[in-house]
């Protein structure tokens, strides 16, 4: 009784505490908000970062609408997290500016040797007064996209277990001296109720039933997956024309980056998906480093996928595979390992900035445009 009585205490005091805030006029705090699993923190300051206010709440609607839902419109800074997004969409429902922080590139709060629950809010609110740009904000899409971005995912979810399940059953298959052979992983449980030991039959029963059972739900997520491409978002049927490139990248790739006049340059899109090299040049010091691997990681990975279909034996002639062979053969020359990974971390980078460029032009995609310009210049006498 008395830990219920403290805690309905401390609810009346915030209530009174953030009423007084009410009466400020919109636009003249800035809200520094940690989020928790339980509970949150936040840090209340004025727009010279006087500091006026901090408390805690808890991590649910009901708690965020009883704080802030009776204050004007004011700034509200967080960073990225599991419950960012829920977070921001109901803040901004109540009409306030939310700013939501790459955590990423918030070093000064990440790797901050004094870092806790109270310091986190006075940061974000601080860097909310001084410089919304340091921030990094991060793009948030609509929650119709949001939503359908979670089928891709869940399929995602599934292909990892399924995955998971096959190494587990080749991996014991292996253990008794034998091998299983190589085939498409939707074929896979019909090839190895043929060819397992009869010793391991009734142990992997149970387990290749499981993968019988998530092959079925994962043609059922490709089947809803082709649905929307053909009916919701209809713009990916340019993307698809790129051979290598089928309904779930296409999806993949059209809900993550939202909407394509977001980037001036198409080439911005290989930056924004981690794709681009990172860069640590010092004086004469300029070495060659692997790719950045911000942005999305799925998209990042059905790219690559798409990169290695493009380079490999049942690719189609292209421009965009004929200028990653060249990469692969000049990598070979030189003696560098993993030249084909290499090549293939570009040809996923010239892909991503091609399939923002078809979207955006609505064109008729020629694979061989290059080659064919190429073709009809005049020889030199």
């Amino acid at each position: 009784m008395k830990k219920n009585n403290k805690k309905s205490e401390k609810k009346k005091m915030l209530k009174v505490e953030l009423s007084a805030l009410a009466e400020r006029e919109a636009g003249t705090l800035v809200i520094g908000i940690d989020l928790g699993d339980r509970s949150s923190t936040y840090c209340v300051r004025t727009r010279d970062e006087h500091t006026v206010l901090e408390g805690a709440l808890e991590t649910k609607a009901t708690a965020v609408v009883d704080a802030f839902g009776r204050l004007k419109p004011q700034r509200m800074v967080m960073e990225t997290g599991t419950h960012s997004r829920w977070m921001a969409h109901l803040l901004e429902l109540l009409g306030h500016e939310v700013i939501v922080g790459n955590a990423r590139k918030l070093k000064l709060i990440t790797e901050n040797n004094q870092k806790s629950d109270k310091v986190d809010p006075r940061l974000l609110s601080k860097l909310g007064c001084v410089s919304v740009d340091w921030l990094h904000p991060v793009y948030q899409r609509s929650q119709e996209a949001h939503n359908d971005l979670t089928v891709v995912r869940a399929r995602e979810a599934l292909v990892e277990s399924r995955t998971a399940l096959i190494n587990h059953v080749r991996g014991i298959v292996k253990s008794y001296g034998c091998r299983l052979l190589k085939c498409d992983a939707s074929g896979f449980e019909e090839m190895a109720k043929a060819n397992i030991p009869d010793a391991l039959r009734p142990s992997l029963s149970g387990v290749l039933t499981i993968i019988e059972a998530l092959n079925e739900q994962i043609y059922g997520y490709d089947c809803q997956i082709e649905h929307l491409c053909q009916t919701k978002y209809q713009e990916t049927r340019w993307m698809m024309q790129v051979s290598g490139v089928g309904p779930l990248t296409a999806l993949a790739y059209r809900l993550t980056l939202g909407e394509a006049e977001r980037f001036e340059r198409s080439r911005d899109v290989g930056a924004y998906l981690g794709l681009a090299p990172a860069k640590r040049q010092s004086g004469r010091r300029d070495p060659q480093l692997g790719i950045t691997k911000t942005g999305d990681e799925l998209v990042r990975k059905l790219l690559v996928n798409c990169a290695h279909h493009i380079l490999g034996p049942r690719g189609r002639d292209s421009d965009l595979r004929q200028w990653g062979l060249a990469l692969v053969q000049a990598g070979l020359r030189a003696g560098k390992k993993g030249a084909r990974k290499r090549a293939a971390a570009a040809v996923a980078r010239k892909l991503s900035v091609l399939l923002h460029r078809l979207w955006v032009s609505e064109q008729e995609y020629d694979p061989l445009r290059q080659q064919k310009r190429k073709a009809a210049q005049p020889v030199a006498a």
